[in-house]
């Protein structure tokens, strides 16, 4: 007799008791960007998470990963994901992925975010950085915006890729998408079924209704997107050395419409350009 699956589609009441833990996300994981400055270590940017997160009544649900012991991940340079805090210090043109997370209540938050560090001696580097930056955001908002309309979940990919093969590097060559890791579920634990794909692929996925909750998370390179973790067991790199950027939220889908949970605002700053309006959680 085969084991009974958790639906992926939750509950009204169940959406309802999602928004705390996306809030809390979101404004520990702006607390965490603020931080970020030359000087700074990467263990003082994960002391200025915990404790917005602490005060606001949650717990950082990284530290229930098995064998993770911090409240983000903090990934600089040629890191792409699950940099771990600790003394590295930040320096002038770094370009630092910030990965967030919160337990409210037993249901969770995710939520990523890239800084560029202003370097006035080598701005070329700066604008280099800010340029994938800004195409990965964009992405993840185009990801979104298909949510909004899709039938079937793997349409997300097939927007993410669209909006990154249309915005290039400045000179032309072509960003690389991270297909070793993807988006995922998120509710009760923070990463559930279903998978989600920043890539096109050929399944449909399954169909996008009411309830459906999921964590759309792009990672783009300079170049190649090839991968390796290193001796930490965690920290996963560019094979070329080639600078890397993540962004990252969590969206219900609801009898409304859609609504980015960690985001202050719904998602309507980012969905705007699309002609999206989120609809709240009633």
């Amino acid at each position: 007799m085969r084991p009974l699956r958790r639906s992926i589609y939750k509950s009204p009441a169940q959406l309802r008791l999602m928004r705390e833990p996306g809030l809390l996300t979101a404004r520990a994981l702006a607390a965490a960007c603020d931080a970020v400055r030359p000087g700074v270590t990467t263990a003082e940017i994960d002391s200025v998470a915990e404790s917005v997160i602490v005060a606001g009544g949650g717990k950082p649900n990284f530290k229930m990963e098995r064998g993770y012991h911090h409240t983000l991940c903090v990934s600089v340079n040629d890191e792409v994901v699950h940099g771990i805090p600790g003394d590295r210090v930040i320096e002038p043109g770094d370009i630092v992925s910030i990965d967030c997370g919160a337990d409210v209540g037993g249901w969770n938050g995710d939520s990523a975010a890239t800084v560029v560090v202003p370097d006035p001696e080598r701005p070329d580097v700066v604008a280099a950085r800010e340029k994938l930056s800004a195409a990965t955001e964009g992405s993840l908002w185009a990801g979104i915006a298909r949510l909004a309309t899709a039938t079937h979940l793997n349409e997300i990919g097939d927007a993410v890729q669209s909006f990154i093969e249309a915005n290039p590097a400045a000179d032309g060559s072509a960003y690389g998408i991270i297909e070793d890791y993807i988006g995922h579920g998120i509710g009760r634990s923070m990463h559930e079924e279903p998978p989600v794909f920043n890539y096109r692929v050929p399944m449909q996925g399954p169909a996008v209704k009411n309830g459906l909750v999921v964590a759309i998370e792009p990672m783009v390179v300079e170049a190649s997107p090839d991968t390796e973790v290193q001796s930490d067991d965690w920290t996963v790199v560019t094979t070329d050395g080639g600078a890397a950027a993540h962004w990252e939220h969590s969206i219900a889908v609801h009898a409304g419409g859609i609504w980015v949970l960690t985001a202050e605002d719904g998602g309507a700053a980012g969905l705007a350009p699309f002609g999206i309006t989120p609809a709240p959680i009633a």
